[in-house]
């Protein structure tokens, strides 16, 4: 027996709405999440039918969709309540780069494609083969504090702390890079950061803006290698966040060019480097 493709997707995270732009079956998506920037055209023309932690269930019902794709234990709610309504839905968990990859694996057997998704993973794979390599012939490695968020302070999930090594860095808080929940990441005692002196400091503060100044004046982090030499970069969080293609092309470029920037010995800049 045949099982039909699914043809009315509803995607409540970015990941999956971008996944499924690359390779070439956007025509199946009718809803996303309303924080959705990646690729433009998804904002501009598919409904937005939810936030994170929250979504409109009568318009979803509405749209009819024979599959709702979501992400992690944040949206554990969501999900039960649209099954309970009788829609098919899949929530991915992908933690780390591997797992960014499975996603994109199983979202192209989901839909058919597994030849497209080949071609996409082949394509991922070979600019983080580039920029690991690149990040090889750097003089040195800088050690990198990643601030996921402010108030309280969170540190780097898995696919972060692992692209920051691809890059050519280190990650001040590998040590707790592994942990699935923000809550185990979080930094109760600022004065960790400072005893671990790390030389870049990169903000992506979940979709607000990252203030520079703000973490140069924290108590005690002017001595700090970082924040002495000026070495504070924002990276925005739908380019390094969003656990799919994104982070593993534009999140990652930017990281290993604030890197690069710091191994030469170039100025420290409180804006993000271009591409």
């Amino acid at each position: 027996m045949t099982t039909a493709l699914p043809e009315r997707i509803v995607c409540l995270t970015e990941e999956a709405t971008e996944t499924l732009y690359r390779l070439g079956e956007q025509h199946r998506i009718v809803g996303i999440s309303g924080f959705t920037v990646r690729p433009p055209e998804a904002r501009r023309d598919k409904p937005k039918v939810s936030a994170f932690t929250s979504a409109k269930m009568d318009r979803i019902r509405e749209l009819k969709p024979d599959l709702v794709l979501a992400f992690s234990d944040m949206q554990a709610d969501i999900a039960a309540e649209l099954v309970r309504a009788g829609l098919p839905v899949h929530v991915f968990n992908q933690r780390d780069v591997a797992g960014i990859f499975a996603m994109i694996r199983m979202v192209g057997a989901m839909v058919g494609v597994q030849g497209k998704a080949d071609v996409l993973l082949a394509e991922l794979k070979a600019g983080l083969t580039g920029v690991a390599e690149a990040g090889i012939d750097l003089p040195r490695r800088p050690r990198v504090y990643f601030e996921e968020w402010d108030d309280p302070m969170i540190t780097g999930i898995g696919w972060v702390s692992e692209l920051i090594g691809v890059a050519g860095g280190e990650d001040c808080f590998a040590d707790r890079a592994g942990a699935a929940g923000a809550r185990d990441r979080i930094v109760a005692d600022p004065q960790e950061v400072v005893r671990r002196a790390p030389d870049i400091i990169v903000g992506s503060w979940c979709g607000k803006r990252f203030r520079p100044e703000q973490v140069a004046a924290r108590e005690g982090w002017q001595a700090m290698p970082a924040v002495r030499d000026g070495h504070l970069y924002e990276i925005k969080s739908a380019e390094i966040l969003q656990p799919g293609p994104a982070a593993l092309t534009d999140g990652l470029r930017r990281l290993h060019e604030i890197i690069r920037r710091w191994a030469v010995g170039g100025s420290g800049t409180r804006s993000p480097p271009p591409l």
